[in-house]
């Protein structure tokens, strides 16, 4: 399983999907232009020691992220506020990529339209949208729910 962020723009959630990334054994991927130095103090913070443990990979255009995940035959699943299918009622696969979108602003129209699926994390219809570390979280733990990814072995 694997999580994308496009253009983040917020580096301590960074940081904390990076943190989840590492301790559920999910590759990373961070699309840039990020809208802050991946060095910086606040990003590292919110990662902590954790960073050191994970898989990412960094992508500077999204042309070039979407050449690669073509390339390798990856189903893209975008979670938007403007999905149709509830998260929960979807079926992933082990090879899916998560992809979040920018805090700010979501995701440009190319990119929704690049989207194998456009899922929905359903909130009180009053409410704009959920933290994207916590829309991360929920997604990916569905995620390995439905396919036993990150499952420690038994014995």
């Amino acid at each position: 399983m694997q999580i994308a962020l496009y253009q983040p723009d917020i580096p301590q959630n960074t940081g904390t999907i990076l943190r989840l990334c590492a301790c559920m054994d999910a590759t990373a991927h961070i699309i840039e232009p990020a809208g802050f130095a991946v060095s910086d103090r606040n990003f590292r913070r919110a990662g902590m020691d954790y960073l050191d443990q994970v898989n990412w990979v960094r992508h500077d255009s999204w042309t070039k992220f979407e050449e690669w995940r073509r390339q390798g035959g990856h189903r893209l699943l975008l979670f938007t506020t403007k999905g149709a299918t509830p998260y929960l009622d979807f079926r992933y696969q082990p090879s899916d990529i998560l992809l979040f979108g920018r805090e700010s602003a979501g995701v440009p129209p190319e990119v929704a339209e690049a989207a194998d699926v456009r899922l929905v994390i359903p909130i009180k219809p009053t409410l704009r949208s959920l933290n994207v570390a916590m829309a991360a979280a929920m997604a990916l733990g569905e995620a390995h729910r439905q396919t036993g990814a990150g499952r420690p072995p038994t014995d």
